[in-house]
Formats: C-alpha cells, sequence, structure tokens
C-alpha cells in the first residue's frame, strides 16, 4: 500500500480547518484512491515551528513515503530533501518567486501543486465593500510587505480605489505589534471599511484580526473563509477546499504513474463569497439583499 506524507508547519490538524483533510481525500477518492483501503497517510505537523520541517521531512523520507504534500514551507523543506520523491505543494503565494517550481506549464523536476491567490481579485474585493458601506470614502488595507504577492495586490487595490474616487490608506504590518498600531492608525485616519490581504502571517494572527476590528467597529473583508468562521465579516477568495481537492487529484494521478514535473500548476477556478450575518448584526449593518443572494455561505 503507497503511502502519502502529509505536512505543515502549522499545528495539525486547526480545529476550523479540518475541510481541507476532507477536500483532500475527496480528491484522491476521485482518482480512485481511499485511505485505509488502497492507500495510506502519514501525518506530520512543525507545531509552528519552521525549523523542525528538515526533520520531519527525513523522518518521512525514512518511511519511504511515495510522495510527500504540503503547504509552503513544508514543500519547500521537502524540495531541499529530495529530487527523487514527488512533492504535491499547495500554496497561497506565487510558486515561481517563493522557489518551487520553475515555471507553471512546466513545473519540471518532482515538484507540482495548486496556488490558491488571485491578486485580481482586489477590484471585486474592493467593490463588494462599497456595496456594505456605500457612504465610505477611505478604505484601509492592511498587508504583509514581506508576502510575495503583495506588491501586485497592492497596485491591483490603488488601480480599482482610483477608478471609483476612493482613498486608500495602505498599512504594511509585520509583527503583533504592529498589527494593534495599524488599528488604531485606521481608524484615526478616518477609515470607513478595511480590506486585509493575504499570507501566512495574515492567517495565522487571523483570530486577533478579526477581533480588532471587532473592537473598533470596522466592517472587513478577507481573502479566506477561515476568517468568517473565526468571526469575522466578509470573504471573498479562492477555495481552500476546492485546492486541497485539487491537490488530492494530482497525489492520485502521480500514484498512477504521471510525473510532477509534467502536470501543470494548477490556479483557482472556484471562487466563494461568505457572510457572516451575526457579526453584520453586532456592527449594526444591514447586508443588502443582493450581497445575500451572491453568497455561497450565509453564516447564521
Amino acid at each position: 500500500m503507497p503511502v502519502i506524507g502529509f505536512l505543515r508547519d502549522a499545528s495539525f490538524p486547526e480545529p476550523d480547518a479540518n475541510h481541507r483533510l476532507t477536500a483532500f481525500r475527496q480528491g484522491l477518492k476521485e482518482t480512485g484512491y481511499v485511505e485505509g483501503q488502497n492507500v495510506a497517510i502519514e501525518y506530520r505537523s512543525a507545531e509552528g515551528q519552521t525549523d523542525r520541517l528538515p526533520l520531519l521531512v527525513a523522518d518521512l523520507l525514512r518511511r519511504q513515503v511515495a510522495l510527500i504534500v504540503g503547504n509552503t514551507p513544508a514543500a519547500l523543506a521537502a524540495k531541499a530533501a529530495t529530487t527523487t520523491v514527488p512533492i504535491v505543494f499547495v500554496t497561497g503565494g506565487d510558486p515561481v518567486r517563493v522557489g518551487l517550481v520553475a515555471s507553471l506549464n512546466r513545473p519540471g523536476r518532482n515538484v507540482t501543486g495548486v496556488s490558491f491567490t488571485s491578486v485580481e481579485l482586489a477590484a471585486k474585493q474592493l467593490g463588494l465593500l462599497r456595496e456594505l458601506r456605500p457612504g465610505a470614502a477611505r478604505i484601509a488595507v492592511l498587508v504583509d510587505p514581506k508576502f510575495p504577492t503583495t506588491e501586485r495586490f497592492v497596485s491591483e487595490v490603488r488601480t480599482a480605489a482610483s477608478a471609483v474616487g476612493l482613498q486608500l490608506i495602505v498599512l504594511e504590518v509585520s509583527s503583533d505589534r504592529e498589527i494593534e498600531t495599524a488599528f488604531v492608525a485606521l481608524v484615526q485616519r478616518g477609515a470607513g471599511a478595511l480590506l486585509v490581504g493575504g499570507g501566512g502571517l495574515m492567517y495565522s494572527r487571523r483570530e486577533r484580526i478579526v477581533a480588532l476590528a471587532a473592537h473598533h467597529r470596522i466592517p472587513a473583508i478577507y481573502v479566506l473563509r477561515d476568517y468568517v468562521t473565526a468571526g469575522g465579516l466578509m470573504s471573498y477568495g479562492s477555495s481552500m477546499s476546492d485546492a486541497y481537492r485539487q491537490a488530492g487529484i494530482y497525489a492520485g494521478r502521480i500514484l498512477k504513474g504521471e510525473k510532477p514535473g509534467d502536470l501543470p500548476v494548477m490556479l483557482p477556478t472556484k471562487f466563494e463569497l461568505v457572510i457572516n450575518v451575526k457579526t453584520a448584526k453586532a456592527l449594526g449593518l444591514e447586508i443588502p439583499d443582493k450581497l445575500l443572494a451572491l453568497a455561497d455561505e450565509v453564516i447564521e
């Protein structure tokens, strides 16, 4: 029975992220593999300590796994350790820029995967915020300057904002303290709503960011559903579940003999709007019926 190594840098599984595993298993099933029947999965986590990843990769390689599936840091650690064992990544960054593959169409060597980030969504996210707060003249954008797609994301938001005459307040953060300070600054500068960018820093602090938005009574839109399940107001972005399902499909195809280097990196095809009605009520906001009708998921 082939063994898949499923590796993450973060705690595993996160309480609100089990949908990823379910989706990954669904993708495997679509290619004819069922965990416990004709494939085994070994789960490993660095529990937030990235420097432990090389040891965990070495452990999986000793187990002679057929392939390794991982998020960005896990996949990079695996790539540094082996040029022969296939690696399937699920990343929120640009896989070429972070050094996972040579190109999207022809990844080459032993690595391929799925990227779930789409910076082109910035204009759509801004439009959704405007529908929610039509009177807001200033919109704040919270970003991590170190995240690979931040520059393009901010550029997209600037273009969309200037087209409709909105003022943009861009706040760069790279630590917990800077996140706290940024919220004070955006309130002082009169921001009527907030757009939160992507990246590991933001994602790992999502509960704090959601709590700060609630405390300062700022309507915010996020890039991933997980922020909304943590109490955030609204998200619009690529479906994380779909990304992991696609990773499961690639894992199955590789187990059947296809070469990772011949499988193009998959880009997001499914996008979802998620709205938390409970959070809207707490903020004293009335969600327009038009927005509710567009939502893929409404959290009561």
